[in-house]
């Protein structure tokens, strides 16, 4: 279904959907404890799974909008409507009054009531022979949504759920046919949800390094964002800081989508508060974009050990070693 193959010689992550009856699911855990375990990580099973992951996807929606014709088969409208009814507990639960301005407390009762429900969500959106899988595919569906504690999210939250779309792959639910949907309708509706998640709590961006970060809280929107605007006709780099260009199209397009929210929550001048985004509209084209914004997610996120500190690791995403290649 997925191939990847890493900068490292001879080394590739290949897989098909697993067998789920005789397969033995574990509940994830933490594998990457001191920054000298990053070199174990790049060699796993779990790192080549979620490349081969990104790389599919990335490719599945080139020249693709959100509001194109493409397979939405009954598993995905049954995951957004397990998205749809997140959302709708943000509006029952409101944020408290409290002294400090972010960080909004409520944020823990509604990620409390995320994970006291997680179970039944699922085994609501999954036919119930997948329900073996989701003593792992809970685990990923919470972490993404952000820290309860800290009442933070980043780029380790938003790898979560590229966990979650990828374990959805590995046991069957989701399918080749779902490639584009998996995308453009699950992973755009999650982008929904946390933006109305961080704006309702006033959540802190995670590790954020400021205006030198690509963003505060996102990286592989602007990936498969980049993506949908290859080769397009009149969009170009330069031309996305355009309001008239994101306002227009920002439904359609994940990228734009991106760039208008960074506006409607930040303000002063584009090119300093958002100075990495500001440098990508000097870039000629939207295939040098995407091969330039891979390679920084792999730097930046991917060979971070803050961040990868904090991933998880069952036996879907396994630390194990990929075979090698001859």
């Amino acid at each position: 279904m997925f191939t990847y193959k890493s900068k490292m010689a001879g080394v590739e992550g290949q897989y098909e959907p697993i067998d789920i009856s005789t397969h033995t699911f574990i509940p994830p855990q933490k594998e990457v404890s001191l920054p000298e375990h990053i070199p174990k990580w790049e060699k796993s099973k779990a790192y080549a799974d979620l490349m081969g992951l990104l790389m599919t996807l990335n490719k599945a929606i080139q020249g693709k909008k959100i509001s194109d014709t493409y397979p939405v088969s009954e598993n995905i409208i049954k995951l957004l409507e397990l998205l749809e009814q997140l959302d709708k507990w943000l509006d029952e639960i409101p944020p408290i009054d409290q002294p400090q301005r972010f960080g909004n407390k409520a944020f823990r009762d509604w990620f409390f009531k995320l994970q006291e429900n997680v179970d039944d969500l699922l085994k609501k959106a999954l036919e119930e022979k997948y329900h073996p899988a989701i003593v792992e595919l809970s685990v990923y569906l919470v972490e993404s949504v952000g820290n309860s504690t800290r009442i933070d999210y980043g780029s380790g939250h938003e790898m979560a759920f590229a966990a979650f779309l990828c374990c959805l792959f590995k046991v069957g639910v989701l399918k080749p046919d779902d490639f584009i949907a998996a995308v453009l309708k699950i992973f755009e509706r999650y982008l929904q949800l946390m933006r109305k998640c961080q704006t309702l709590y006033r959540m802190e961006p995670a590790g954020s390094h400021g205006v030198w970060s690509l963003d505060d809280f996102q990286f592989i929107p602007f990936i498969w964002g980049s993506s949908q605007l290859i080769d397009h006709p009149r969009i170009k780099p330069k031309s996305f800081v355009n309001p008239e260009i994101y306002e227009h199209f920002c439904k359609d397009y994940m990228f734009l989508g991106c760039i208008k929210y960074i506006n409607q929550v930040k303000t002063g001048p584009f090119a300093e508060h958002s100075n990495q985004l500001w440098n990508v509209s000097g870039v000629p084209n939207w295939s040098k974009v995407n091969s330039g914004l891979i390679k920084m997610y792999k730097a930046e996120v991917l060979c971070k050990h803050p961040v990868i500190q904090h991933f998880l690791f069952g036996s879907l995403l396994s630390i194990e070693p990929v075979a090698m290649t001859t």
